[in-house]
């Protein structure tokens, strides 16, 4: 059970990184070192500053906004596909989107929260 415990607080320590870079664009901000360090401290983290450096340096190439709405439709059309099939049992369907819940919960964020490791 500790193991399971850890290992959630580890994820949450790399997105936390994430989630500041999302406010600041939320915000239109400038995400940059020194406005991720600011949302960090502020939300009581205390920042890495390597970790920040790798962020903003690995997000000058993406489209933030992009990748939040491609993130959030993911689940939505994975969960439509099922229901478009027509043929099949109903009782099937809440099961297969009972099973996709977990990607649900990392938010499709997975490939930015692995910038660390």
């Amino acid at each position: 059970m500790d193991l399971a415990i850890s290992s959630v607080k580890k994820k949450v320590k790399k997105m936390e990184y994430v989630y500041a870079a999302m406010l600041l664009h939320s915000a239109e901000k400038e995400i940059d070192e020194k406005s991720v360090s600011g949302v960090l401290t502020a939300a009581g983290v205390d920042a890495d500053k390597g970790r920040v450096k790798a962020l903003v340096a690995s997000l000058g190439s993406v489209d933030i906004g992009e990748a939040m709405a491609t993130a959030i439709a993911a689940p939505a059309a994975s969960a439509a596909a099922p229901a478009a099939s027509g043929g099949g049992d109903a009782a099937e369907a809440p099961a297969a989107a009972a099973e996709e819940e977990p990607e649900e919960e990392a938010g499709g964020f997975e490939g930015l929260g692995s910038l660390f490791g």
